[in-house]
């Protein structure tokens, strides 16, 4: 029996073109780092403030099935900047130097950063430059540290800003943060994100916590470098990635933000030992990171609309992968259950489950895509760099053998065709794959045979009907084994072997 496909209804509403610009658009694409949809007031959230998320959102248009690149940071970063799925993409899991841990001398680092995306990738800040674009790059990078081929001024930025390495990245008041390719000083003190009380230190006393602040918080530096980049290239268009580290523990807010969330929860102290830092209000520390970061996107639009650049410029918000949920529940004093960060879906980030790998996306372009309208089109991270390389006017410059498909269509209001598919790998947390088709999704997990926190995960294979069940609560591939042999050709066929990251379940097949 071949397999039904179930077309997804896209809300397309009909609006202007762009073929009439003479002017290419600007792009302010941020993403944010293990965000869920559910932690956002336009997708439900109640206890966090987003007002100026939400207001993106109204304005503009909001995706209900749009998924992050992968499970976790780099290689879910790495099918964003390509274009090509977890099957074929360079980076397919995280993967720092050294054992992720980063060598200072004199408080500089002489190593760090993630395994590097090779020379002859092609990327989407590079084919925008080439494209008379600005590129500027500023949060997280983590494809690649400061001397390798994956350096994000090897790889098409013109500007960079912030970390490169994710392990430095854990900490929000670092000694260092990279301004091209040098680092400059910061006036906080040095300790590891994993710090954790001394003997003499009391955990119920709130003053013992202090020790875990810095003078300058790194959000707050990032965001003054991404705002000055608008300003200095208002005349030209300009592509500004801002993969901001919030809300990614550890968990650590200034003063004045945290004090707005305090006291509203019953919100016991974080005394470390499960990871990261330790802190005195865990919840109110998460709501006020993410309200910071919204203030700081509120700021971005105000600019915009300042310079006049509104009708100019396509806001894209999403997030790399998904909450600290599930395998990760309670991960550094961090709560996302009370929060109902993942919306209810099963597990969080780490994992193929829709917990795992469902992303926010928040599209705003005044005057061409629709006020308040939303698309449960199936959609990924792969399809960002063919829409904004069409939108840029240069589609002719697209790679041969992409993954992703333009979201041009669905953004303008005209009809399109749904993908036939959407697949997902990842060699971590117990070895996992999947692909989603119409209606269907199929998973299969414990493909490695490895332990994830000191428990081995069985083999599974696991059919899920999405239209009724995108909870995954009942798995449907003993009813319908025709559905399951379909869709695992379809895993067969996109898995191309990588010597950097083997996957031997798959590599053999």
């Amino acid at each position: 029996m071949r397999l039904s496909i179930f077309l997804l209804l896209c809300v397309l509403l009909p609006l202007g073109s762009f073929e009439t610009e003479a002017r290419p658009p600007n792009v302010i694409l941020i993403l944010a780092d293990d965000l869920g949809p559910g932690d956002l007031g336009a997708y439900g959230q109640t206890r966090i403030q987003t007002p100026h998320l939400n207001r993106l959102a109204a304005e503009g248009m909001k995706l209900t099935r749009h998924y992050c690149g992968n499970a976790v940071c780099a290689p879910s970063r790495s099918v964003l900047m390509t274009g090509l799925h977890p099957g074929h993409t360079p980076i397919r899991d995280n993967r720092g130097v050294s054992k992720a841990e980063v060598k200072t001398k004199g408080g500089m680092p002489t190593l760090e950063g993630q395994h590097p995306l090779p020379e002859a990738t092609v990327t989407l800040p590079e084919i925008l430059r080439d494209l008379g674009y600005a590129t500027g790059g500023f949060g997280k990078w983590g494809l690649g540290g400061p001397k390798s081929t994956g350096a994000p001024l090897n790889q098409g930025f013109q500007r960079w800003f912030g970390y490169l390495c994710q392990s430095v990245a854990h900490n929000f008041y670092p000694i260092y943060l990279w301004d091209d390719a040098q680092t400059i000083p910061l006036k906080n003190p040095d300790f590891p994100a994993h710090d954790q009380f001394r003997p003499d230190e009391d955990p119920k006393n709130p003053e013992s916590y202090r020790r875990f602040q810095g003078q300058e918080y790194s959000p707050d530096l990032i965001a003054e470098q991404a705002l000055a980049f608008i300003r200095q290239h208002r005349d030209q268009p300009f592509f500004l990635y801002w993969p901001t580290t919030v809300p990614h523990v550890a968990l650590q807010v200034p003063d004045d933000s945290l004090k707005d969330y305090q006291g509203q929860w019953e919100d016991p102290p974080y005394p470390g030992g499960r990871g990261y830092l330790p802190h005195f209000h865990p919840k109110a520390a998460y709501a006020a990171m993410i309200t910071r970061m919204d203030r700081e996107v509120g700021r971005t639009m105000a600019l915009v609309k300042e310079l006049g650049l509104e009708e100019d410029t396509l806001f894209v918000f999403l997030s790399d992968n998904g909450p600290l949920n599930g395998t990760h529940q309670g991960l550094a004093g961090t709560d996302c259950a009370f929060f109902n960060s993942n919306q209810g879906l099963r597990d969080g980030k780490g994992t193929l489950y829709e917990g795992g790998i469902r992303s926010p996306g928040i599209l705003r372009w005044p005057g061409k895509i629709e006020p308040g309208s939303s698309s449960a089109c199936l959609s990924g991270f792969e399809d960002w760099l063919p829409t904004l390389v069409e939108l840029a006017g240069g589609k002719e410059r697209l790679p041969a053998g992409l993954d992703g498909i333009s979201l041009m269509p669905l953004m303008m209001g005209k009809p399109s065709t749904p993908r036939d598919f959407l697949y997902r790998e990842f060699p971590g947390y117990g070895g996992q794959v999947c692909v989603i088709s119409g209606r269907w999704k199929l998973i299969q997990t414990g493909l490695s045979g490895k332990k994830v926190r000191g428990k081995t995960i069985p083999p599974s294979t696991e059919l899920y009907d999405l239209s009724v069940d995108e909870k995954e609560t009942q798995n449907l591939a003993a009813k319908h084994p025709d559905i399951v042999a379909e869709l695992e050709a379809i895993l067969a066929s996109q898995h191309q072997p990588s010597p950097d990251f083997p996957f031997p379940a798959l590599d053999r097949r």
